[in-house]
């Protein structure tokens, strides 16, 4: 397994990957735009995209996280708000990778704390995070606009 930067030519996994976790479906309408995002966030420097390659260079994970200010905070906080493993591929060490990387690049970048959101119905994933040395801090809320 090889863990490295997302890149441009990786959209199309990425995104099925996204999808899996629940995001929107891209779809020819929304391609084009969603395509132009990727490529933005890819180039931010509050963010950094990795992607977790299998033996035969197949994409099998994807982490994205962004370095955001917080009032009255003077470092940032890593925030990963998407984290995805293959169907098949989980329990083999590849979210681990993808979390130690963030953690490691969260402590590089001086953050305060390596923050995520998880789905009520990923429980096997909460027991992961736990087991990573992550707590469950609160809850949070959403209304959707549009």
């Amino acid at each position: 397994m090889n863990v490295r930067s997302a890149e441009p030519r990786d959209f199309e996994a990425v995104t099925v990957l996204l999808e899996a976790l629940g995001r929107r479906e891209v779809t020819d309408e929304t391609r084009d735009r969603c395509r132009e995002i990727y490529a933005a966030q890819l180039s931010d420097p509050s963010a950094d995209h990795v992607v977790a390659e299998n033996d035969d260079g197949e994409i099998v994970g994807f982490c994205s996280l962004h370095f955001r200010k917080r009032l009255n905070y003077t470092t940032p906080e890593a925030w990963v708000p998407d984290l995805i493993v293959r169907d098949g591929q989980r329990r083999t060490g590849i979210g681990r990778a993808l979390l130690d990387h963030a953690e490691r690049r969260a402590i590089e970048r001086g953050c305060w704390a390596l923050s995520l959101e998880s789905a009520h119905h990923r429980v096997e994933a909460h027991r992961f995070y736990a087991a990573f040395g992550m707590r469950d801090m609160g809850k949070s809320v959403r209304k959707l606009l549009g």
